[in-house]
């Protein structure tokens, strides 16, 4: 079997889940989100996973299946996609659209309802990047990205949230990046749809909150695949101009940063997938997960920056206050 077919066609998708020894392993999730615990056991959920045949999708597959929920797994519109996802599990539903067409969208959703009855929880882990200097990507390049990653999850909300509104429950986990957060060299227009989908997802919440729907951003640090998959993954790689061409560019960080996956040991894909599962039975879910060290730690010294260049401008009026005169100089 060749790499594309392994990293898309599990022959089990609960083999890769380390959860026999306990069905509710604690987490990162704080005690006030109120996750599963043996003293308040979870109940059978059903999932619509978009984007199941990436790494963090299958895992996600992987380990709600194994622990009794139901699943509709949604892969990509591409030929033979749907044959590679049958057979995945007898709770499982493989079904394939391009979240780019509404239509397509909307015959998953129906077909998941009626073959379920219900559908508790929606996850969006869709999305692609191309490696290449923000110069470098063309319109058509820069527009697909944002189709796929943006406009694609506000197709999701839109054809879904009706079922959500008419039933008063429901929940949305978006999985976003630490390039929602961060510029990222050598990925701008990715980095600006992760930017876009923060801010769609925040204000969603703020919107849908009243009528008893909840939003989770979730944010992963770099993850290692826990599979046989290729190594570029969601992204395409652009060979650079001559002026980023150098190996020390600035431009070059994005291709430097997936050629640091071999060597080192990021946080796990199952282990975010176990988080996202007990994020999804949770009473009380955050609006924004952060997981990983990588993660937290890039997003804490963002924010250490951001407060200090807000402050500067601050610190710098104090220190002239007295020469102007205070308020009397107004």
């Amino acid at each position: 079997m060749d790499t594309y077919q392994t990293a898309h066609n599990p022959e089990s998708p609960t083999q890769s889940s380390p959860t026999s020894t306990n069905p509710y392993p604690r987490t990162y999730l704080p005690a006030s989100c109120e996750p599963p615990s043996s003293s308040k056991p979870a109940e059978q959920t059903v999932w619509v996973i978009f984007g199941a045949t990436g790494h963090l999708g299958r895992s996600i597959c992987r380990v709600a299946l194994a622990r009794g929920d139901c699943v509709t797994a949604v892969g990509r519109n591409l030929p033979g996609e749907e044959a590679f996802m049958k057979g995945w599990h007898q709770m499982c539903q493989g079904l394939v659209c391009d979240v780019r067409v509404r239509d397509t969208i909307s015959k998953v959703f129906s077909r998941a309802l009626g073959h379920w009855g219900k559908i508790d929880v929606v996850v969006n882990c869709t999305g692609y990047g191309i490696i290449g200097a923000c110069e470098d990507q063309d319109e058509r390049e820069i527009r697909a990205q944002f189709e796929t990653n943006l406009v694609g999850a506000a197709n999701i909300f839109q054809l879904t949230l009706p079922y959500f509104r008419e039933r008063g429950s429901g929940m949305y986990i978006v999985f976003s990046s630490t390039a929602g957060t961060l510029g990222i060299p050598g990925l701008g227009p990715y980095c600006a749809t992760k930017w876009a989908i923060e801010g769609l997802a925040e204000s969603l919440m703020y919107e849908v909150e009243p009528l008893g729907i909840k939003v989770t951003i979730v944010v992963p640090g770099l993850s290692r695949r826990d599979e046989l998959a290729p190594m570029w993954g969601h992204f395409l790689l652009k060979p650079p101009a001559d002026a980023y061409r150098a190996t020390n560019s600035p431009a070059q960080h994005a291709t430097r940063m997936i050629d640091w996956l071999k060597y080192r040991e990021p946080t796990s894909a199952i282990r975010i997938a176990e988080i996202t599962w007990e994020l999804g039975h949770s009473t009380h879910p955050p609006l924004r997960l952060f997981m990983g060290n990588h993660a937290v730690e890039a997003i804490r010294d963002r924010l250490r920056s951001t407060i200090e260049e807000v402050s500067f401008p601050f610190l710098s009026f104090l220190m002239w206050w007295p020469l102007v005169g205070g308020w009397g100089y107004f």
